[in-house]
């Protein structure tokens, strides 16, 4: 091996959450994610990575044309009030896991939320997972849970917006989550 060349090997590291949920009474949908990634975890709020198309998305979706403030922004409150504004909730699948950098195929050990305190208090008409790790840890971890508490809100598993979902492009994205969430809309 040429000693000249600098590996950098990710580590998997054991990581909380460190966030809890955006939502209040209005909120009609809830995405989740899985676990936020370490740029999301240093910012301590959802979908922080420069390149995760999760905000031009909503933007895209739930913007009024109409009005050139009705925008995401790129801070955490300015985020935090255009889900809100747009009636969306948002958190993740698990509470902790042990995973290598930002990759949900390493998750192991995850230990989910407790999504009944939101479920049971705001008008939650509709889950949203993104990514198929996302659903499938909720479908595994949160689906017999709520079915116990007779939780009944259907879940629609959506795509990834990360980066790493190259195959999807940003057009596709916006198609695919407003036809996800505008029924569920006020």
């Amino acid at each position: 091996m040429d000693s000249r060349v600098e590996h950098h090997v990710e580590h998997v590291k054991h990581v909380e959450h460190g966030f809890g949920p955006v939502w209040n009474m209005t909120s009609r949908v809830l995405v989740l994610g899985s676990m936020p990634s370490p740029k999301s975890r240093e910012a301590s709020f959802y979908y922080m990575h420069p390149r995760n198309r999760f905000w031009p998305v909503m933007e895209a979706v739930f913007a009024d044309p109409s009005d050139p403030t009705d925008v995401a922004g790129d801070t955490p409150q300015s985020r935090r009030g255009f889900a809100l504004r747009h009636h969306v909730a948002l958190w993740d699948v698990i509470a902790s896991c042990d995973i290598m950098g930002a990759s949900d195929a390493s998750i192991r050990n995850a230990v989910p939320n407790n999504l009944t305190p939101i479920l049971a208090t705001a008008p939650i008409a509709r889950i949203v997972t993104t990514g198929a790790k996302a659903a499938q840890l909720y479908r595994r971890l949160i689906a017999p849970t709520l079915t116990a508490c007779g939780i009944d809100v259907p879940m629609t598993p959506l795509p990834s917006t990360s980066p790493a979902n190259a195959s999807m492009s940003l057009d596709r994205l916006i198609a695919v989550y407003r036809e996800a969430f505008t029924p569920y809309l006020p």
